[in-house]
């Protein structure tokens, strides 16, 4: 009898351990801000098997394998940048293949950002090597914007081969490899032409996905431009002042007519910072007139991160300076991204849902963020990425967050 009592007092034991362990990780303590499902409050959030398992008020610590503190901090889903140039390679001077864009990794997990999406550095022809070489390598997720040119930013002239602009061919590979493709991208042709756009147009309509327009366009005029596209397709570089392209407001700093009226008609407008895509003479006032971004692609690129644009929580600590506040700034990088790639299924942090995660400690002080102007505006709030989860497992931790307590041995 005693045997028996111990053995069942055994086997209880187990199972309590066994269930007490059922998460991999829990987030404790943190402010959940996950504007997809309206949340932003003070919340746990389990994961297991790479997924978000359980969002509660409070979690039990012994229910899981780790359990990371995030007292003070902000906890949201990983961010999306949906402007990026990662097709990195060994050719001097050129985005495809070549060394003018960033190995994506390097540069994601450590400003918070799960997802980028490059924004039409391949095309039909080279895709296949862009995923081959990069996507598949990477622990980013890595989505793209499809070059309606076939190599993709090759340099001119080769990027401005109409010949290469075949829309069949754009289509085919969309939907081949539709994983990874969420849209076309028209950008850098300074011809004269309307064919490319033309084209760019019919090959997004074909494979039903958002059309993506990139500036260095200078014979397109901006209003053809937008009275040429459709709900849901974006614009990016939507606040430079650049002699290629009508800047969006007018001398007087109001926002043009005809860009309320595509904004209104359901044309998104992205960030697209970079390195000369971004200047407070535009953006400040248009913000005031209800024009703000849709989203913050960044336009990483070799340059860009050494300029004004820095990385994603940097322009989301220029936006707070310039009165948006947290929630505004982390919908813009979450479920805005999301929604406008036509990928909600990132983005959110429900229950099922992949567990890619940022941590975010947001600091007080005197920052100063940059145009690309060089003109400089002071904010006393500034967002830094502690810790950054994707798939449910730990890629950034600049604190030691998640790191045990060194005990010397000896």
């Amino acid at each position: 009898m005693r045997k028996c009592l111990i053995f069942i007092f055994l086997l209880s034991l187990t199972l309590h351990c066994a269930y007490a362990q059922e998460f991999d990780t829990i987030i404790k303590n943190g402010q959940v801000i996950d504007p997809a499902n309206g949340i932003n409050a003070a919340r746990d959030i389990a994961v297991a098997d790479g997924k978000i398992a359980l969002i509660a008020k409070d979690i039990a610590r012994e229910r899981a394998k780790n359990v990371i503190d995030a007292s003070g901090l902000i906890v949201c889903p990983g961010l999306i940048d949906i402007h990026t140039h990662v097709f990195v390679g060994s050719k001097p001077n050129v985005f495809a293949d070549g060394v003018l864009s960033l190995s994506p990794d390097d540069f994601s997990f450590k400003s918070g950002v799960t997802t980028v999406v490059d924004a039409g550095t391949s095309g039909a022809q080279s895709f296949p090597k862009f995923k081959e070489q990069v996507i598949d390598q990477s622990k980013t997720r890595i989505l793209a914007w499809l070059n309606i040119a076939g190599p993709g930013m090759i340099g001119n002239p080769g990027q401005e081969d109409v010949t290469s602009m075949d829309v069949a061919s754009a289509v085919d590979v969309a939907k081949k490899f539709s994983q990874y493709v969420v849209g076309i991208k028209i950008g850098h042709y300074e011809k004269s032409d309307w064919a490319p756009f033309d084209r760019a147009l019919e090959a997004a309509s074909q494979a039903v996905v958002p059309l993506f327009i990139e500036c260095h366009l200078p014979q397109y005029s901006l209003q053809d431009q937008l009275a040429k596209m459709r709900p849901g397709d974006i614009i990016t570089h939507s606040f430079e002042k650049v002699s290629e392209r009508t800047p969006i407001t007018d001398e007087q700093g109001h926002v043009r007519d005809y860009v309320l009226a595509a904004q209104k008609r359901g044309i998104l407008f992205d960030l697209g910072h970079g390195g000369a895509g971004f200047w407070f003479s535009e953006a400040i006032p248009a913000m005031k007139q209800g024009l703000t971004p849709f989203t913050f692609g960044t336009d990483l690129h070799r340059f860009s991160m050494n300029a004004g644009m820095k990385d994603m929580t940097n322009v989301m600590s220029k936006f707070m300076a310039l009165g948006m506040t947290r929630q505004d700034v982390i919908r813009r990088a979450t479920a805005n991204a999301a929604k406008a790639i036509h990928r909600e299924d990132l983005g959110n942090l429900s229950t099922g849902s992949v567990a890619d995660i940022a941590i975010i400690r947001e600091v007080e002080g005197e920052f100063g963020f940059v145009d690309a102007g060089g003109n400089k505006v002071v904010g006393n709030r500034k967002m830094i990425a502690e810790v950054t989860l994707r798939e449910g497992k730990v890629v950034w931790d600049l604190n030691g967050l998640t790191a045990k307590p060194y005990v010397k041995s000896r």
